[in-house]
């Protein structure tokens, strides 16, 4: 059987994204970092319940591991190549059978033309009992050798699809669990803007009420806590989908209720060069394995439809007892060797060999592009992670100087200098700087991801990149 023309699998995949957002006057963040996932990695089989109310990243995880349904498609996958193996190894093995048989019969002989003196026209009923066990085997046949050398290497690529589907996972899984730590920070962020504004606005209210300060600065502390509560609601609403969308990876039922336990802090990588990595990525990443595997698989389909024109040879024998009766039977036995000569057979083996060499050259056109692609994805991660750390420092720079100006704007409104625009203006300034640095931080942390799934490590090194124990 040809192989197909592309060994790419099709079950999905996940990809850590660093979108640039140009543009931004109020923000020092210009990376938006997005998890896509894709195909069957977005769901999950049936899988059992959340034993408690925590959930912590190791444990999302090893339940993604073992019920995302992009792992379960790529394990159904490897099965069914055991047994195509299975099925091409048995061409080279012996075949047994064994029958039996009762016969009765009856002929009529002038059917058949044949008329002779003092001989009936019908012969019969007589029966006869016959049990027979037959063996065949194939001496030399190229082809099914062949066939099942390409199966071999096919059950091999799928085996290391799987572990690079396991990669896969562990992106998807622990970039959601990010991405829901990043929502639950942003929220209590926008808890805690509300409650200052809360109370600068009952504050206002009081001055405003003792003739210090006009209507209109009321009115604007009033529009600020309407804004503030506008922005946790759509944080809440944030929260809850990417809760939703872990509990799909993880195998959780939708309306789980659960919390997080872990919160990964920011921490530096510095113990890597890029080269090193390129060369680690070449080492280690199982899909380039596989794709190695599959123009093996396919240089030997291509071998094997080139085969059929040369002889093949087997053998086939009987043995069993037949008689009247079993215990009237007696043993017979029969063996026949034959030589098979192709001489033509319609331009079946020409059409079998282009087939298979188109798949072979596709094969190693999806290696060397996959080989680009890894390097592409290693120093992709290297770039965001040089500038989500950079944006870290910045923010938190940013936040630190809010923070101050906050202070000293405060001051100046409660001793009348300046108006409540402007704490209302540096309080917004805080938000956003804290805004920043969540944002910042989840960048950094979903790039060391990135590199660590380019590495074809992720499911080895997340806990260390991330900090987590």
């Amino acid at each position: 059987m040809a192989p197909s023309l592309s060994g790419r699998t099709t079950v999905g995949g996940a990809v850590a994204q660093q979108t640039p957002v140009p543009g931004r006057t109020t923000s020092v963040n210009t990376l938006s970092t997005t998890i896509q996932v894709q195909g069957a990695f977005q769901g999950s089989g049936a899988a059992e319940p959340l034993s408690g109310k925590l959930l912590t990243l190791r444990e999302a995880i090893g339940r993604g591991l073992q019920f995302n349904l992009g792992t379960v498609s790529v394990a159904a996958a490897r099965r069914q190549a055991g047994g195509q193996s299975m099925i091409a190894r048995s061409a080279l093995l012996p075949n047994l059978n064994g029958a039996v048989r009762e016969t009765v019969q009856q002929t009529n002989l002038r059917a058949f033309g044949l008329r002779f003196p003092g001989v009936p026209g019908v012969v019969g009923p007589f029966n006869y009992f016959d049990l027979r066990a037959t063996l065949t085997q194939s001496l030399f046949d190229l082809t099914a050798l062949k066939n099942y050398r390409s199966a071999q290497e096919q059950e091999r690529a799928i085996e290391l699809s799987l572990r690079d589907a396991r990669e896969t996972v562990v992106l998807a899984v622990a970039g959601a669990y990010l991405q829901t730590v990043a929502a639950q920070a942003r929220l209590r962020s926008a808890e805690a803007q509300l409650t200052t504004a809360e109370a600068l606005l009952r504050q206002a209210v009081e001055r405003r009420q003792g003739g210090l300060i006009p209507q209109i600065d009321v009115n604007r502390h009033q529009v600020d806590v309407q804004v503030q509560r506008q922005r946790v609601a759509s944080l809440e609403n944030d929260l809850a989908k990417a809760k939703l969308n872990l509990a799909r990876l993880i195998g959780l039922a939708p309306g789980a209720e659960f919390r997080l336990a872990d919160d990964p802090p920011f921490s530096a990588l510095n113990d890597l060069s890029v080269e090193k990595a390129v060369e680690e990525a070449f080492v280690h990443r199982a899909d380039l394995k596989a794709a190695q595997a599959l123009v093996a698989a396919a240089e030997q389909a291509r071998l094997a439809a080139r085969a059929e024109r040369y002889p093949s040879l087997a053998i086939t024998t009987d043995y069993g007892v037949i008689g009247v009766n079993p215990a009237q039977a007696h043993g017979t036995v029969n063996f026949t060797g034959s030589l098979r000569l192709p001489i033509f057979n319609g331009g079946r083996t020409e059409g079998a060999i282009q087939q298979a060499e188109a798949a072979l050259l596709q094969r190693k056109a999806e290696l060397e592009d996959l080989k680009g692609r890894i390097e592409s994805e290693v120093r992709s991660a290297f770039l965001d992670l040089r500038t989500a750390a950079q944006q870290v420092e910045v923010a938190r720079q940013a936040l630190r100087v809010a923070e101050d100006n906050v202070k000293l704007v405060g001051e100046r409104f409660e001793s009348g200098v300046s108006e409540s625009v402007e704490l209302v203006q540096a309080q917004e300034a805080v938000a956003n700087a804290e805004l920043d640095v969540i944002s910042s931080v989840f960048a950094h942390n979903v790039a060391k991801l990135a590199l660590a799934r380019a590495l074809g490590r992720a499911e080895e090194l997340w806990s260390d990149y991330l900090g987590v124990k």
